[in-house]
């Protein structure tokens, strides 16, 4: 058996099609076909349940699969450590991450990892949180960087430097002339919110919950960018993590007020596959990623 021949087997279960496995592999759809028979009649047993155009596997071939993406995953962490003595880190590293982190956590990093690592082509797209960890389970991507990381069966989580969350006003709020406020004295404040399937506005409405306080929200929306405009132009205040409105609070278009009494922090994490071996470009952004500098 063939390390080429789970590799064809692997990608016609992620992409239950034989024409998008013949195409991932530079084959015809009849090879693959081919070496679909060749494996259940090695292995004497169905490994595919065929529906029309669409293909998923039995029982049996789920247990291969696995195996399959086990044995491929070790295979390329090896070749790309053989590939690594003596040279410079090569590879390729895919990333997915929400905007919020990718913009402001990971930005100087990536400037220090492709500063020292050339010859790695580091590849980050931006993602709801949902889409990410959809991502990494189907392992379209190496690293998922998400807030507010949740197990789930298949990941596994690397836990990352948390955020501190400040509140943002605008100069012209009554709140700008403090540097430090009670998170009670948002009772009955116009609020900018996140909208209501992000993660960070579940934590954030918790927090405001437990502290017994009731804002008023004005407005909604699915990234901080907006949500700071938002808050520069006087709609409302907000919560939001301390790096992500440096620019704005250097600028003087918001003013920052950091909580008394308590902390707030936003966790951060990597989501890898359980079973997935990663490179040594990617581990090494891993270690970069938790030890900034």
């Amino acid at each position: 058996m063939q390390i080429e021949t789970l590799k064809v087997f692997g990608d016609l279960v992620e992409s239950r099609s034989f024409s998008q496995a013949a195409v991932r592999n530079f084959i015809t759809q009849s090879a693959v076909s081919q070496q679909v028979k060749n494996l259940e009649s090695r292995f004497d047993t169905a490994l595919l349940v065929r529906d029309g155009r669409s293909v998923s596997p039995t029982a049996a071939g789920r247990i291969l699969y696995d195996a399959c993406r086990d044995i491929l995953d070790r295979f390329e962490h090896m070749h790309m450590e053989l590939k690594s003595i003596g040279q410079e880190m090569a590879g390729s590293v895919r990333v997915a991450t929400i905007y919020s982190v990718g913009l402001y956590e990971m930005s100087l990093v990536i400037k220090t990892f492709l500063k020292a690592y050339p010859k790695v082509n580091l590849h980050v797209e931006y993602s709801r949180a949902t889409r990410v960890y959809e991502d990494c389970l189907k392992g379209a991507v190496d690293l998922g960087i998400v807030t507010y990381p949740r197990p789930r069966k298949g990941l596994r989580i690397i836990s990352l430097p948390a955020d501190r969350l400040i509140l943002i006003c605008s100069p012209e709020h009554p709140f700008a002339r403090r540097r430090h406020i009670d998170i009670r004295r948002l009772d009955s404040e116009n609020f900018v919110a996140f909208e209501k399937d992000i993660p960070s506005r579940n934590a954030i409405d918790k927090i405001l919950q437990e502290h017994g306080v009731r804002v008023r929200v004005v407005t909604e929306f699915d990234n901080i960018e907006t949500i700071k405009r938002s808050v520069e132009i006087g709609a409302g205040v907000s919560v939001v993590p301390l790096l992500s409105v440096q620019r704005e609070v250097q600028a003087g278009s918001l003013m920052q007020l950091r909580f008394t009494r308590q902390n707030f922090f936003r966790p951060l994490g990597i989501i890898v596959k359980s079973k997935h071996a990663l490179s040594p470009a990617a581990e090494k952004l891993i270690e970069m990623l938790q030890h900034p500098q």
